[in-house]
Protein backbone atom coordinates (compact mmCIF):
# COMPACT_ATOMS: atom_id res chain seq x y z
CA UNK A 1 0.00 0.00 0.00
CA UNK A 2 1.30 3.63 -1.19
CA UNK A 3 1.94 5.74 1.85
CA UNK A 4 0.67 9.35 0.41
CA UNK A 5 2.74 11.28 2.43
CA UNK A 6 5.77 9.85 0.96
CA UNK A 7 4.72 9.53 -2.71
CA UNK A 8 3.68 13.08 -2.47
CA UNK A 9 6.77 14.36 -0.79
CA UNK A 10 8.45 12.73 -3.58
CA UNK A 11 6.50 13.66 -6.56
CA UNK A 12 7.32 17.62 -5.23
CA UNK A 13 11.12 16.95 -4.91
CA UNK A 14 10.62 15.41 -8.66
CA UNK A 15 8.88 18.48 -9.61
CA UNK A 16 11.50 20.71 -8.12
CA UNK A 17 14.74 18.96 -9.53
CA UNK A 18 15.77 17.86 -5.83
CA UNK A 19 15.81 14.24 -6.75
CA UNK A 20 18.04 11.98 -9.03
CA UNK A 21 17.20 8.65 -9.88
CA UNK A 22 18.61 6.10 -11.97
CA UNK A 23 21.55 3.49 -11.05
CA UNK A 24 24.57 5.49 -12.11
CA UNK A 25 22.92 8.77 -11.03
CA UNK A 26 22.37 7.96 -7.39
CA UNK A 27 25.70 6.32 -6.55
CA UNK A 28 27.56 9.35 -8.64
CA UNK A 29 25.51 11.74 -6.40
CA UNK A 30 26.69 9.83 -3.31
CA UNK A 31 29.96 10.41 -4.15
CA UNK A 32 30.14 13.76 -5.02
CA UNK A 33 28.48 14.60 -1.38
CA UNK A 34 25.27 16.51 -2.51
CA UNK A 35 22.94 13.86 -1.32
CA UNK A 36 20.62 14.58 1.95
CA UNK A 37 18.77 11.40 2.02
CA UNK A 38 18.53 8.33 0.18
CA UNK A 39 15.70 6.52 -0.55
CA UNK A 40 15.92 2.84 -0.93
CA UNK A 41 12.65 1.25 -1.80
CA UNK A 42 11.62 -1.90 -0.02
CA UNK A 43 11.86 -4.58 -2.40
CA UNK A 44 15.54 -3.67 -3.98
CA UNK A 45 17.80 -6.88 -4.33
CA UNK A 46 19.99 -7.90 -0.77
CA UNK A 47 22.90 -6.81 -2.82
CA UNK A 48 22.08 -3.42 -4.43
CA UNK A 49 20.71 -2.45 -0.70
CA UNK A 50 24.26 -3.74 0.57
CA UNK A 51 25.86 -1.15 -2.22
CA UNK A 52 23.77 1.80 -1.37
CA UNK A 53 24.02 1.53 2.22
CA UNK A 54 27.68 1.02 2.26
CA UNK A 55 28.20 4.47 -0.03
CA UNK A 56 25.67 5.92 1.68
CA UNK A 57 27.30 5.46 5.04
CA UNK A 58 30.46 6.43 3.04
CA UNK A 59 28.80 9.98 2.08
CA UNK A 60 27.82 9.74 6.12
CA UNK A 61 23.75 10.01 4.44
CA UNK A 62 20.96 8.65 6.30
CA UNK A 63 19.23 6.04 4.30
CA UNK A 64 15.14 5.44 4.32
CA UNK A 65 13.46 2.32 2.77
CA UNK A 66 10.16 3.43 1.74
CA UNK A 67 7.85 2.01 -0.76
CA UNK A 68 8.48 -0.65 -3.42
CA UNK A 69 10.39 -0.14 -6.98
CA UNK A 70 6.95 0.37 -8.69
CA UNK A 71 5.26 2.89 -6.32
CA UNK A 72 8.55 5.15 -5.75
CA UNK A 73 9.20 5.21 -9.45
CA UNK A 74 5.66 5.87 -9.89
CA UNK A 75 5.86 8.79 -7.50
CA UNK A 76 8.46 10.45 -9.26
CA UNK A 77 6.59 9.75 -12.64
CA UNK A 78 8.97 7.13 -14.08
CA UNK A 79 9.62 3.39 -14.38
CA UNK A 80 10.61 1.15 -11.30
CA UNK A 81 13.63 2.58 -8.68
CA UNK A 82 15.77 0.98 -6.82
CA UNK A 83 16.59 3.90 -4.97
CA UNK A 84 16.12 7.79 -4.84
CA UNK A 85 18.65 10.67 -3.89
CA UNK A 86 17.36 13.37 -2.28
CA UNK A 87 19.64 16.59 -2.47
CA UNK A 88 17.54 19.41 -0.67
CA UNK A 89 17.38 19.02 3.40
CA UNK A 90 13.42 20.48 3.37
CA UNK A 91 12.29 17.47 1.25
CA UNK A 92 14.82 15.30 3.17
CA UNK A 93 13.13 16.38 6.28
CA UNK A 94 9.45 15.81 4.71
CA UNK A 95 10.46 11.95 3.88
CA UNK A 96 12.10 11.51 7.42
CA UNK A 97 8.54 12.78 9.03
CA UNK A 98 10.47 15.93 10.63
Amino acid sequence: MVNNKQAFALSLAQKAGKVVSGDFAVKSALKSGTVKLLVVACDTSLNSKKELYYLAEQADVPVVELLTRWELGSAMGKGQRAAAAIIDSNFASMLQGK
